[in-house]
């Protein structure tokens, strides 16, 4: 046989599996074979030696926000896709963003594709954003997404007065991804709640970063959740419930899942490693916090992040997202918007984190320190993300499939590391994971058989337009059961 590429002496690892002693051929972008001393008849093939480290599949990051309104002074395509691979990212999906004038998807998903197109070191899809569901877009335009432009999943919102939907429209909305097999992605936290809370803080003057957490409390997101699976459960309908960060709302997702209904949560690192604590002021900078505020918030006590690790563990969450959603903080326009005449407001800062290059290896951090299994961190980074949205060469190293690799250090050949900002490739001027220490790190990525990131080389080997759209089909997770909860059943 021949081959491009033979990686060897590595131990392969799958979601439930692992392989020692085996080595992965690749050819033309895909593994062509995974056996005992490979050998190549062309004198050109590469070989790498894994030296007994971990060999997972690429990472599949099902929730980033690149180049978008909601993310001032953030990345870009080059920028977010560029720190993607150099942290064992191969593909990821993005948003097109709908506002409430825009009548029509279309237009929409042509603009940010030529944003994308040729921008991209790593594969990517897209999600669509809906805040104004139509019944001319739910009807007309969503097939045409689907079927032509390959996009598989919409994302919705309770929260935020531009984007909140009310329950008849999230069901309007579920009705029609139900008819074409689509995943529903669902942002769930009480908008009255958060709104009554915010009014009442900014008459008593509490309007530092660190009232964003007190603004946002665990019961809006338990609330929201709840009516979310109840919403859905009357239409038979799967759905993913984004960025869980509490108890509560995981339990309500773990109920629901015990009673065999299709739905499906999501977590970020944000929510397994950083505390409200942070959004404190600090001796030196009073608005410091700014650079944690993202919602749902950071949460209080360390029994929130402990559950965080447990819903991984046990199940509850179907996918690990980064949730990428960046700002930068020492500049006019980004996270200093929150800053009006010199004095705070929570509530005009930017929501969300830097994260897209450090997701791997955060949760990599969880496996080596005993929260949980090397074949969890397989399924929720890049196997069920690869599932749920429809994109069946990605997330596995099987023969046939992408060849999306990533590779780590064997266990205590590298050095030790604290964390810094400078070492990181997004055009971020923070990361809120400043000073952790990481005992291993993605020693090579290799997206579809060439390798973009050598850290003991070159770093970047990869080049901007590596990365190729693509064109997504419907979830390969279980999808409506045709159980109602009586004799009702939505339009077909």
């Amino acid at each position: 046989m021949e081959f491009d590429l033979i990686v060897k002496n590595g131990i392969i690892v799958s979601a439930s599996d692992i392989i020692d002693g085996q080595d992965i051929g690749i050819k033309d972008g895909r593994i062509t074979a995974i056996g005992t001393a490979l050998k190549s008849k062309s004198p050109s093939t590469k070989t790498i030696d894994a030296q007994g480290g971990y060999i997972t599949p690429g990472g599949v990051d099902s929730h980033v926000h690149l180049e978008q309104p909601n993310c001032p002074m953030g990345d870009t395509w080059e920028t977010g896709s560029r720190s993607a691979v150099c942290g064992g990212t191969t593909t990821v999906i993005a948003f097109v963003s709908q506002a409430r004038q825009h009548d029509s998807l279309l237009p929409l998903v042509e603009e940010y594709s030529a944003r994308a197109e040729g921008n991209s070191y790593c594969d990517y899809g897209l999600h669509v954003i809906l805040t104004n569901p139509t019944m001319k877009i739910l009807t007309d335009e969503i097939p045409i997404l689907a079927r032509e432009h390959g996009i598989t999943s919409v994302k919705l919102y309770m929260t935020y007065d531009p984007m909140i939907l009310r329950d008849r429209e999230i069901l309007n909305i579920m009705m029609a991804s139900r008819k074409l097999g689509m995943t529903t992605m669902i942002h769930a936290e009480n908008h009255d709640m958060i709104d009554l809370i915010i009014e009442t803080l900014e008459a008593e003057g509490k309007t530092e970063p660190y009232y964003h957490s007190v603004s946002r409390p665990k019961i809006a997101e338990a609330e929201a959740t709840y009516r979310a699976i109840s919403l859905a459960e009357l239409m038979d309908a799967p759905i993913l419930l984004v960025h869980v960060s509490s108890q509560t709302a995981a339990q309500h997702i773990r109920d629901a899942q015990t009673r065999l209904l299709p739905i499906y949560g999501e977590t970020c690192p944000q929510y397994l490693w950083l505390l409200a604590e942070r959004l404190k002021a600090t001796e030196k900078d009073h608005f410091h916090g700014a650079q944690a505020v993202c919602s749902p918030p950071l949460r209080e006590t360390s029994a929130e992040t402990d559950a965080m690790w447990r819903g991984i563990a046990n199940g509850t969450f179907t996918t690990f997202s980064s949730d990428h959603a960046a700002s930068k903080y020492h500049v006019e326009g980004g996270k200093k918007l929150g800053l009006v005449d010199g004095k705070p407001f929570f509530r005009k800062i930017p929501n969300g984190l830097p994260g897209l290059e450090t997701r791997l290896p955060l949760l990599f951090k969880g496996v080596l320190e005993g929260r949980i299994s090397i074949h969890d961190f397989v399924r929720v980074a890049c196997s069920s993300p690869a599932k749920l949205y429809g994109l069946p060469s990605k997330g596995v190293i099987m023969p046939g499939k992408d060849a999306d690799l990533c590779i780590w250090y064997p266990h205590g050949k590298m050095k030790s590391f604290g964390l810094s900002n400078d070492m990181l490739h997004h055009d971020i001027d923070y990361t809120p994971y400043e000073d952790i220490e990481f005992a291993n790190w993605p020693r090579y990525t290799i997206l579809r058989g060439k390798i973009v990131w050598d850290r003991d080389g070159e770093g970047l080997t990869g080049k901007i337009g590596d990365g190729q759209y693509i064109k997504r089909g419907a979830s390969l997770l279980p999808g409506p059961r045709n159980v109602f909860v009586n004799e009702w059943r939505p339009p077909m």
